[in-house]
């Protein structure tokens, strides 16, 4: 057994540590400058309690992106050296956020112990490679991030860390082999375990969480069905029905093979870019409209025809795999859409909900289309600010079932992160109750299908969103103070609006979005910047947090149009009238320097 020794390094406070909304992202070469990723790990020890440290077992691993192995590296030595007991990686370092979150929650070691926290390597949808992304956060023993009262700790620790502690003659662990290696330190034993990244996460797909230790250590489960994998196994085997799911060279790819093929019977051939690349194949691993262009196409909804006949059903995740697109036959549905439709149908067409939902929430800058479902079920609904971590205490309090946002994220509390598979599967759940009756008939009911009928009982919420990615931090500032002193006379700002456009109603209230949770009555202020109209219509202004550089601005706009005979217009076209307000009331250009967006979604 190998023996190692623990070092007292000095170091100093590098400015910029800050976690956003999902931990801190930085570009690669910010990540290999000397200590940088050393004083954050340290920084982040340090936010916790000893007793919380000392004989933990911790999950290290990720998206797979550049960067990734030489970090798992560094972490182990210094985990080891800060008293941790095992940690868990999964092979080639390789686990999907929302799998993180499953093996926390459910996984059981060889001795008998659960994890209890995770550090996550993962700039999620942004870029990967040597000039690209790079991310790290911390989860905590629920499975879900941190809350901000850590993450404000861990910042606060990077301003003034003097030194960190580390194993530096640990060996490097082989984390392409499954298996235990252990290791003798000062405080005692030292285990690495690398285990399969995908079998966990398929079986808790399969079942509910009620596990045994056996057999090294691998994790058995009591059935109960999360999802009815033999009636989504007849739609999938269904003549009249194909499937195409683009992991964008994401970790979701790890899963695609196992879940979609070997479990529930589709082809091979519907599975597109599911090699997990450390640079994501050179593309954008962002699943929407503009970087996931080859979906697109197959879908029928690029620039040019397709030259085959579109799948029934599209779908992609993002680098980590947490966020999805879902599409149909030459049909886009937002994630707005997506998650109020699985929740309207979640008791009938998923085992996991049939005894009812506990309640329903969504991020403030999501569209109200689950407020009017929740309203319409007489469920319990939550509008949170954007991240995960919001969502995860109103679950753990047994508040809420299923939650989403608007980017691209939607989930369950199944686990305490979202879930881009998790969302490719409910949709196919709705689409097998749906068609359960239906398989030998001429025609399938539709993702369309289900998405007008959707939106002639509840109403249609036209919504689109605008990112200006790369924007001078200091300029995306002086917008968003100056629509916070808008704000002061709303009779001017109408002025302004009927200025633009007469035909846009009326402002009837704004302002900047704070958050009382009302589960711990923390406080979350300078969420972002709402302006409500009198018609139901929003804009919301707010800067993102998922950034590695510069700042990005993200504009949502939103009209809300319950006559059934309307539902049917161009998103684009119904929504130019507050398109044109929002960019001239934010003089967006003249901020910016922009005279267009980054992204329309």
């Amino acid at each position: 057994m190998v023996m190692f020794k623990v070092s007292r390094v000095t170091t100093s406070p590098i400015d910029g540590q800050k976690p956003g909304t999902s931990g801190l992202r930085k570009k690669v070469k910010v990540f290999k400058q000397q200590n940088y990723l050393h004083n954050f790990v340290q920084s982040s020890f340090n936010a916790l309690s000893p007793e919380r440290i000392r004989g933990m077992t911790l999950v290290v691993s990720g998206d797979g992106r550049y960067f990734s192995k030489d970090a798992i590296q560094i972490i182990i030595k210094m985990a080891a050296a800060n008293g941790v007991r095992c940690v868990w990686v999964g092979q080639n370092g390789m686990l999907s956020t929302p799998a993180v979150s499953a093996v926390i929650r459910e996984r059981v070691g060889k001795d008998g112990k659960k994890a209890s926290g995770a550090f996550i390597l993962t700039a999620s949808h942004n870029p990967g490679g040597p000039n690209e992304d790079f991310g790290i956060k911390y989860n905590m023993e629920n499975g879900g991030p941190a809350p901000e009262a850590i993450t404000d700790k861990i910042y606060e620790n990077t301003k003034s860390i003097k030194e960190y502690i580390i194993a530096e003659d640990l060996p490097d662990v082989d984390i392409s082999a499954i298996g235990i290696t252990n290791f003798t330190g000062p405080e005692g034993q030292f285990d690495v375990e690398v285990f399969d990244s995908a079998s966990d996460y398929v079986k808790l797909m399969k079942s509910t969480c009620h596990l045994s230790s056996e057999d090294a250590g691998k994790a058995y489960f009591r059935m109960r069905s999360v999802f009815d994998f033999q009636s989504i196994q007849k739609l999938l085997s269904s003549p009249k029905f194909s499937f195409c799911y683009d992991a964008l060279h994401g970790v979701g790819g790890a899963y695609a093979k196992s879940i979609f093929v070997e479990e529930l019977g589709a082809k091979e051939s519907s599975l597109l870019n599911c090699v997990p690349k450390e640079d994501f194949g050179g593309g954008h691993p962002d699943p929407n409209l503009t970087y996931a262009k080859e979906l697109v196409a197959r879908m029928g909804l690029g620039k040019s025809d397709a030259k085959d006949e579109p799948p029934e059903f599209g779908a992609a995740s993002d680098g980590d795999a947490d966020r999805n697109m879902i599409l149909g036959k030459r049909f886009f549905v937002t994630p707005s859409d997506s998650v109020a439709i699985i929740a309207a149908n979640a008791v009938e067409a998923i085992p996991y909900f049939s005894s009812g939902l506990k309640g329903v929430a969504r991020s403030m800058p999501t569209s109200a289309a689950l407020d009017v479902v929740a309203k319409h079920l007489n469920l319990k609904f939550f509008e949170v600010p954007t991240g995960w971590k919001f969502f995860g205490n109103l679950m753990d309090a047994g508040l809420c079932s299923i939650c989403g946002e608007e980017s691209f994220g939607t989930g369950s509390d199944h686990i305490r992160e979202k879930d881009g598979i998790w969302a490719v599967l409910a949709w196919l759940s709705i689409l097998a109750y749906k068609n359960k009756e239906n398989l030998g008939g001429e025609k399938l009911v539709t993702v369309e299908e289900i998405v007008r009928k959707h939106w002639a009982t509840y109403g249609r919420h036209y919504y689109t969103r605008y990112d200006y990615e790369n924007v001078d931090a200091g300029a995306a500032k002086e917008l968003m103070a100056y629509l916070v002193k808008l704000q002061s006379s709303l009779t001017e700002v109408n002025k302004i609006i009927k200025g633009i456009r007469s035909d846009v109603s009326n402002v009837a209230k704004a302002d900047e979005f704070e958050y009382k949770d009302p589960v711990d009555s923390s406080i979350s202020k300078h969420q972002g910047i709402r302006y409500m109209f009198e018609d139901g219509s929003r804009l919301v202004f707010r800067l993102s947090g998922t950034g590695s550089e510069g700042a990005t601005i993200r504009v949502y706009i939103e009209q809300y149009e319950k006559d059934s005979s309307k539902t049917g217009r161009d998103s684009q076209e119904a929504l130019a009238p507050l398109v044109e307000v929002a960019l001239k009331l934010s003089k967006m250009q003249e901020f910016s320097g922009r005279s267009a967006p980054t992204v329309i979604t």
